[in-house]
């Protein structure tokens, strides 16, 4: 029997999902992964295999932490627009998307296990819309979910880049109106 990990692997997950969100895959290195998380290397690869383990584990617990919280926020809402908007802006300005937002752009096209969880994320994200979205005989109704998953997506995106404006603020507000009962 081996010694016991000298570290809480549910932590270094969090900390490398952060570290991730941050610097990207491509941008952060295993020395990195090593001096952020305190693991030492033989431990890391010893638990997660290599760096894209770690990358995917640290994903799949976005999807399941983060990204499943956030669509359970918007279904909860019953789609009350003012509800819907606090957790619009909340995700907006918030961190919890970044990790998914560049995963999507810069592993999914290029890795298929991420590009599935990246998928899946997605279609959380847009039942959730649906759920939240009144019924009706809209005929937009099929295609409304995944437009306000890519809408929220977008706005994240000029969030974190510093572009956020008003006429982000009245886009999302717009969405949720959209979507939500007043």
């Amino acid at each position: 029997m081996g010694r016991p990990r000298g570290f809480d692997e549910a932590d270094v997950v969090r900390s490398a999902a952060k570290l991730f969100a941050v610097r990207t895959y491509d941008g952060t290195s295993v020395d990195d992964l090593v001096s952020h998380l305190g693991v030492h290397r033989n431990s890391l690869y010893k638990t997660f295999g290599s760096k894209r383990g770690l990358y995917l584990t640290a994903l799949k617990w976005t999807v399941e932490h983060q990204v499943a919280v956030l669509a359970a926020r918007i279904a909860e809402t019953g789609g009350r627009a003012e509800g819907l908007q606090q957790v619009l802006a909340d995700a907006v300005t918030g961190t919890d998307l970044d990790l998914l937002l560049l995963a999507a752009v810069e592993r999914a096209p290029v890795d298929a296990e991420v590009a599935r969880l990246v998928g899946e994320a997605f279609t959380a994200l847009d039942r959730a819309v649906a759920t939240a979205a009144p019924a009706g005989g809209d005929d937009d109704a099929p295609t409304l979910p995944p437009a306000a998953t890519a809408l929220l997506i977008g706005l994240r995106t000029r969030s974190r880049s510093g572009t956020a404006d008003e006429d982000g603020i009245r886009a999302g507000a717009a969405l949720a109106q959209h979507l939500g009962r007043s």
